[in-house]
């Protein structure tokens, strides 16, 4: 009996041996895998998993970030919404996405201006090593323009300006493809920016808000590049 059951114990250490030798073994990356936040998974009155908000310069939180239940989403029910329509000239609401940094990369998002009487919209930022250094693509209905600017240590320096009428009664779309030291900005599937800049070489990416201006945001997507 004590021989049959090693010549059993044998038989199945051969059998695995041999399946896992026969077998390949494939490993998966996920460095350049596209991630879309729909927020429509998320409960309201919540922030997103993995969302950070940032400081404003006397340390209070840089805006009331949160998920909405709303019929004016794009897409689904929910949004993420920039909701507090109050601040100084240069109170800038940043939002960082963690598990997102990356130097190559292809970065989107959907906006619907709300209110705002001093400033209204919003923006991208990428490449961000914190919330006061980082890109940033934002659009601005009471300017009618779109802008990308690098900040450096809580202040803004505007790289580019491009002129565009941006109606507040739709949603638009804002994406940036960044390769090296090209950067590209769309609006509404345009290219409107393009241009080099050596500023920053890697980071996060996140969303943006300035001064009174209240936004949703939804279908946030980010892929990595090779």
């Amino acid at each position: 009996m004590i021989r049959e059951a090693t010549s059993s114990a044998h038989l199945r250490m051969a059998l695995l041996v041999a399946l896992a030798t026969a077998i390949p073994v494939v490993a998966f990356s996920l460095d350049n895998v596209t991630r879309v936040w729909t927020f429509d998974d998320d409960p309201p009155e919540r922030l997103p998993p993995k969302f950070q908000v940032g400081t404003l310069f006397d340390g209070r939180p840089a805006g009331e970030w949160k998920i909405l239940q709303t019929e004016a989403a794009k897409t689904g029910a929910h949004v993420l919404g920039q909701l507090m329509g109050k601040g100084a000239e240069h109170a800038y609401k940043v939002l960082l996405t963690q598990g997102t940094t990356a130097t190559d990369l292809d970065v989107q998002v959907s906006f619907l201006p709300i209110s705002g009487k001093a400033d209204m919209g919003g923006g991208l930022i990428w490449r961000a090593a914190d919330d006061r250094n980082y890109y940033l693509a934002r659009a601005n209905p009471l300017e009618q323009n779109i802008r990308l600017y690098r900040v450096v240590k809580g202040v803004r320096h505007m790289l580019n300006n491009f002129d565009q009428t941006i109606d507040v009664r739709h949603w638009h779309t804002l994406r940036v493809v960044n390769r090296g030291c090209r950067i590209e900005v769309f609006y509404d599937e345009k290219r409107v920016i393009d241009l080099c800049d050596h500023t920053f070489t890697h980071g996060q990416v996140g969303l943006w808000t300035k001064s009174d201006a209240v936004t949703y945001f939804d279908d946030l997507r980010f892929q990595p590049l090779k």
